[in-house]
C-alpha cells in the first residue's frame, strides 16, 4: 500500500460523492467533470472501465462556484470563481483520430498571493477502494529543465497506459512574474503524479492579471508497456502526436557562412584559445586555460568539422595545417595508443580532478578521438590513417579486458579501475558499447577486415542489458543510435534496430521541448535543446554540436530503412531548431548581463566568436564552466551540412537533413519527413547577379514568401522532391 497526503486521501470519495457536472464521450472513451469544493477533476474512463482522474484546478484553501459552463462541441469551457479569484478551464481535443486531451487552466487572483504548495494533477483510480493501493510503472518523467512529460503505466488495476505533456512554455510568465522556475515540476511519487505548480518563495503572484498555472496535454492506450522496445516505440509515437498539437516558435535564421568566418579569424589570431610546445601549436580546452596540457579529444573536436569547412569553401584554413602538425605527438609509445593528454606534458596536470592524472582515461575519451581520426582517414589523411590503425589493437584490447562494459575511469597501463560506476547501482559510462562500435565500423570502412565488424557486433549487443538506461552522453548515445543502424542495415538484425531506437528515446526524454520565457531564457532561443547528460543542469555546445551532426547522419543512413515515422518527424524538427539555436552559444549574440562574472576554468571574452560551454535557461548566468575552445567546430560542422554551394554566384540553404543530387543546372534534394510539417529553402546572392532561379515541390513551382536582391526565402513541405533550377 502506497502513503498519500491530505490532498488525495479523500480524493476518490469526493469524486464518487459529487454529481457529474458534464459528461463526453469520444473514441470509446468517456470523460467525466466533477466539482468537489476545492477541486475541478476531469475523470477519464478507459474503454475497460479504469478510471484516471486529472485536477484541472484547485481551490488553495477555497472551495469553487460554477459561474458558467459552456461545451459547444469543439471546446469545454469552465468558468469558477472562488474567495481567492478566478478561474477558467478550456478543454479541448485536439486530434479527432487519437484520443488526445487537452486542458488549459488559468487563475486572476483578488490579491496577490505567495503559493508555498500545489497538488499534482494526476490519481489513478479504483473501481472500489482507495487509490493507496494502486500500482503503477513510470516509465520516464521530467528532469531538471526537461521536456515537462510523463510516461505511465497503471497496472493495478490494469488500466492501461497515459503519455501527460504539460506545456512549460505557457508557464513562463508565471515563473517571470514570481521568479520561479519551471525544472522539476513534473513526476512525483506514486499514486500522486503529474504536475505540480511551481512554489513561490521570493515574489507573490500578483493579482488582476490571468496567469496560465497549467497546460496539459494527455494521450490514452488501453495496453500495459512492459517490454523496452514497446515503451520506447510508443514514447516516440506519443511524443509526435502531442508535438504535432503544440504552438511551436517561429524559426530563427544565422548567417553561419559569415560565423564561420569569424570563428576562423578568432581561433587563428585569439592566442587564449593556444598553447605551445616545442613550436608546435595545440588548442586549449578552454579560452585562456594555460594550466592544463593539450588534450587530444579537443584537437580533434575541432579539426574534424573544420576540414569539412576546408573542403566546402574550397580554401586552405592555416589552422587546420597547425592541427594536424600536432597529431601524432599524442601518440604515446607507453600503451601504443593516442593517450588523452599530449604525453610531453602531462607533468602539467594538477591532479586536482579524477581525471587530471596521468594514465587516467575517462572511458568515452578513448574512443572518441580516435573516431575522429578514422573520418579523417577515411577523408583521405594518411597520418590520421596510420595512428588509427597504430592505435586499434590497444583499444579493442581494453575492451577484451573490460568485456565491452567499461568503467568510468581506469589506467591505461594497468587497466585497474579507478572509479566503476557513474553513482551506486548505475553503471559506467553505459553507451561506451555505442560508440566503441561507431570506431570499429569506421575502420572496419577503412580495412575491410570483418574482424572490426565482429568486434562493433559484439560491443553493440551489450546495450540490450541496458534497457532504458544507455545514455550517460548525449553525443556518444547519437553516435551509438547511427553505429546501430549502420549494422542493421548490414546484418539484418532486428534487435540492431530496436537498440538504435533505444538510443534515440534516450536523447529525446533528455530534451527541453519548450521555450524558456522567463528570466535570462527569455534572451535566446531553447526550444529543442538537447542536454548533455542525465543529470546535467545546463546545455553544452560541443555536445549540442555532435548530436545535431550524428543525427543529420541517421537520417542519410535511414534513407533506404523503413524507420519508424515518428522518427520522421523528430529528427528534422530538431535538426531544424539546432540550427537556429545554436548559435546562440557565441557570447557575442547574447546581453553581457546573462553571462557570469565567475567562471570555472580560464576567462570569458564577451566579444569573441568562441562558444561557451554552457548555457542555462531561467535565472541562472551562462557561461560558469567557460569558453569552450573544442565547441569552435560548431559553425565548421553547420555550414557544409545545411549550405550547398550554386557554381560562384548563390548559396542555397536548407534546415532539413537531406543529401542533394546536382546536375547540370539543376538540385534535387529529397525530403522523406512529415509532410504536414514545415522547412525552410533560401537562396542567397553571394555576386550582383540577378537571382533568375525556379523553385518546385513535386512539380508544382513554388513562389518565395519574401523576397529582396540578397535574398529569395522559400516554405517548403518535409516530404516531397525538391528542385531548383537556374
Amino acid at each position: 500500500m502506497h502513503t498519500v497526503t491530505p490532498w488525495s486521501a479523500t480524493a476518490q470519495a469526493d469524486i464518487e460523492n459529487s454529481d457529474i457536472l458534464l459528461e463526453r464521450k469520444f473514441l470509446n472513451y468517456t470523460y467525466q467533470f466533477y466539482n468537489t469544493g476545492d477541486s475541478l477533476w476531469i475523470v477519464v474512463v478507459m474503454p475497460e472501465n479504469g478510471k484516471i482522474a486529472f485536477r484541472a484546478a484547485f481551490g488553495m484553501n477555497s472551495c469553487f462556484e460554477i459561474v458558467n459552463l459552456f461545451d459547444d462541441e469543439d471546446t469545454i469551457v469552465i468558468i469558477l470563481n472562488s474567495r481567492l479569484g478566478a478561474y477558467e478551464i478550456r478543454v479541448n481535443f485536439p486530434d479527432l483520430t487519437i484520443p488526445l486531451l487537452h486542458y488549459t487552466t488559468t487563475f486572476k487572483g483578488n490579491t496577490a498571493l505567495m503559493i508555498p504548495f500545489s497538488p499534482r494533477d494526476i490519481l489513478p483510480l479504483t473501481q472500489n477502494g482507495n487509490i493507496e493501493n494502486t500500482s503503477g510503472k513510470i516509465h520516464m518523467e521530467q528532469f531538471g529543465s526537461r521536456s515537462g512529460l510523463l510516461f505511465a503505466s497503471i497496472t493495478k488495476p490494469r488500466t492501461g497506459s497515459f503519455f501527460y505533456f504539460q506545456n512549460l512554455t505557457s508557464l513562463s510568465e508565471y515563473c517571470e512574474a514570481t521568479k520561479t522556475e519551471s525544472k522539476n515540476t513534473v513526476g512525483g511519487n506514486w499514486p500522486e503524479i503529474g504536475f505540480q505548480l511551481p512554489a513561490t518563495d521570493e515574489l507573490p503572484l500578483p493579482s488582476g492579471k490571468a496567469f496560465t498555472i497549467s497546460d496539459a496535454y494527455v494521450v490514452f492506450d488501453t495496453e500495459i508497456f512492459e517490454e523496452t522496445s514497446a515503451i520506447c516505440e510508443h514514447f516516440l509515437n506519443n511524443l509526435v502526436k502531442v508535438y504535432k498539437v503544440l504552438q511551436q516558435p517561429r524559426i530563427e535564421y544565422h548567417d553561419w557562412p559569415e560565423i564561420a568566418k569569424k570563428v576562423a579569424t578568432d581561433l587563428t589570431n585569439n592566442k587564449g584559445a593556444w598553447t605551445q610546445k616545442n613550436g608546435i601549436p595545440y588548442l586549449n580546452a578552454y579560452l585562456c586555460d594555460y594550466e592544463t596540457p593539450p588534450e587530444s579529444m579537443v584537437q580533434f573536436a575541432v579539426l574534424t568539422p573544420f576540414k569539412e569547412y576546408e573542403e566546402w569553401i574550397a580554401e586552405k584554413q592555416p589552422v587546420c595545417h597547425d592541427l594536424i602538425k600536432g597529431v601524432p605527438a599524442f601518440y604515446d609509445p607507453k600503451i601504443n595508443c593516442i593517450n588523452r593528454w599530449l604525453p610531453s606534458m602531462v607533468d602539467k596536470l594538477d591532479q586536482s580532478e579524477e581525471q587530471k592524472k596521468e594514465m587516467v582515461m575517462d572511458s568515452w575519451y578513448l574512443h572518441h578521438p580516435l573516431m575522429n581520426l578514422a573520418r579523417l582517414a577515411l577523408a583521405g589523411d594518411k597520418t590520421s590513417e596510420k595512428l588509427v590503425l597504430d592505435s586499434i589493437e590497444y583499444v579493442i584490447k581494453v575492451a577484451h579486458h573490460f568485456k565491452y562494459e567499461w568503467p568510468v575511469f581506469y589506467n591505461m597501463e594497468t587497466l585497474e579501475i579507478i572509479k566503476e560506476e557513474t553513482e551506486p547501482g548505475a553503471g559506467g559510462e553505459n553507451d561506451v558499447p555505442g560508440s566503441y562500435a561507431h570506431l570499429m565500423l569506421l575502420v572496419f570502412k577503412l580495412t575491410k577486415e570483418e574482424r572490426y565488424l565482429n568486434e562493433a557486433k559484439k560491443a553493440a549487443k551489450k546495450l540490450a542489458d541496458l534497457g532504458l538506461n544507455i545514455l550517460y552522453q548525449a553525443n556518444n548515445t547519437a553516435f551509438a543510435a547511427g553505429a546501430l543502424l549502420e549494422l542493421y542495415k548490414i546484418t539484418n538484425e532486428k534487435l540492431y534496430l530496436n537498440l538504435s531506437y533505444t538510443c534515440l528515446t534516450g536523447l529525446f526524454k533528455n530534451i527541453q521541448l519548450y521555450d524558456c520565457r522567463y528570466g535570462f531564457g527569455k534572451n535566446y532561443s531553447n526550444f529543442f535543446s538537447i542536454f548533455p547528460l542525465n543529470d546535467a543542469p545546463y546545455t553544452a555546445a560541443y555536445e549540442e554540436l555532435e548530436v545535431y551532426a550524428a543525427l543529420s547522419e541517421y537520417m542519410v543512413q535511414a534513407k533506404d530503412v523503413e524507420i519508424l515515422p515518428a522518427l520522421k518527424t523528430l529528427l528534422p524538427e530538431f535538426i531544424k531548431y539546432a540550427v537556429g539555436r545554436i548559435a546562440y552559444y557565441y557570447p557575442t549574440m547574447l546581453p553581457k548581463e546573462m553571462l557570469s562574472e565567475e567562471v570555472k576554468t580560464g576567462e570569458i571574452q564577451a566579444d569573441l566568436w568562441v562558444p561557451l560551454e554552457d548555457l542555462y535557461n531561467g535565472w541562472q548566468q551562462s557561461g560558469q564552466v567557460g569558453q569552450e575552445v573544442y565547441g569552435a567546430g560548431m559553425a565548421f560542422g553547420v555550414v557544409p551540412r545545411q549550405y550547398i554551394k550554386i557554381e560562384e554566384d548563390f548559396l542555397l540553404f536548407i534546415d532539413y537533413p537531406a543529401p542533394y543530387h546536382k546536375r547540370g543546372k539543376a538540385i534535387t534534394i529529397k525530403l522523406d519527413g512529415d509532410k504536414d510539417l514545415c522547412y525552410n529553402l533560401k537562396i542567397i546572392k553571394l555576386n550582383n547577379h540577378k537571382i533568375q532561379m525556379k523553385v518546385f515541390q513535386n512539380n508544382e513551382i513554388l513562389k518565395p514568401f519574401n523576397k529582396s536582391a540578397e535574398r529569395h526565402e522559400y516554405e517548403i513541405s518535409g516530404l516531397g522532391v525538391i528542385k531548383v533550377q537556374w
